[in-house]
């Protein structure tokens, strides 16, 4: 794709993000009112689950919010993985970005992994369930490859790169490692990029990856995503100049 098509094919691709501690309902606005362009909807708002019902109460009633669950850190801890997801649910959430313990994965406690993702997916029911597994900090691409699977496994709807909260977020590298694995498994699962992802050129080393992994078809917004919060004025921007 050119940047011009690329850039109106992104719009529609695209998890806008807002996570910041200091949000508020003027910021969850302010977002809101972006993520209805001038050239399409987005496929996603993401923020903090308790400004849920605010975002709902000004989008489109079919316009699709998603939270963050676990998020950033991680944490080991079952009960309250299903807590949140729960509250995150009842307050109106379509899709739930569930951080994976990451550190706990990394010591090697892969049945308590397992576990984790069981409890997220059963939890989530037929909500749209991301899991994030910080591929910044795994590093290691037999450790990325590892822990796709083990989402691919647990029927996660994506497998997403990065909370964007570490010093190392989505990269390429990490990309082709979850995309090849996605490929390899034959199983319906999406991919969504996360982190440090701010300009058309950013956004469509991923686009134009996915696309040569898994085939100009498979991009839309059921499998391919990306999460960002300032990406979307550089695609207007390429759209209103025209290339």
């Amino acid at each position: 794709m050119d940047n011009l098509e690329s850039a109106k094919t992104l719009i529609g691709l695209l998890d806008l993000t807002t996570l910041n501690d200091n949000d508020t309902n003027e910021t969850i606005a302010t977002l809101c009112q972006k993520a209805i362009s001038q050239y399409g909807n987005t496929a996603s708002v993401c923020i903090y689950p308790q400004f849920i019902p605010y975002a709902k109460s000004i989008l489109p009633k079919d316009f699709k919010v998603a939270t963050v669950v676990n998020f950033p850190h991680g944490i080991a801890n079952n009960t309250l993985l299903e807590k949140e997801i729960i509250s995150a649910i009842s307050t109106g959430a379509d899709e739930l970005d569930v951080v994976l313990p990451y550190k706990t994965f990394l010591s090697g406690d892969i049945d308590f992994c397992k576990e984790y993702l069981d409890i997220a997916r059963e939890t989530c029911q037929d909500k749209i369930l991301k899991i994030i597994i910080e591929t910044g900090e795994l590093k290691d691409v037999l450790a990325i490859k590892q822990a796709t699977q083990l989402c691919i496994d647990a029927q996660a709807d994506f497998v997403k790169t990065s909370t964007g909260k570490t010093s190392v977020s989505a990269t390429p590298e990490a990309a082709n490692v979850i995309l090849e694995t996605i490929a390899q498994s034959g199983k319906p699962v999406g991919f969504k990029a996360s982190g440090g992802i701010k300009t058309l050129y950013d956004a469509k080393a991923y686009l134009n990856l996915a696309q040569s992994i898994m085939g100009k078809n498979w991009i839309n917004r059921s499998n391919f995503r990306i999460g960002a919060s300032s990406l979307l004025n550089d695609l207007i921007k390429t759209i209103d100049q025209g290339y």
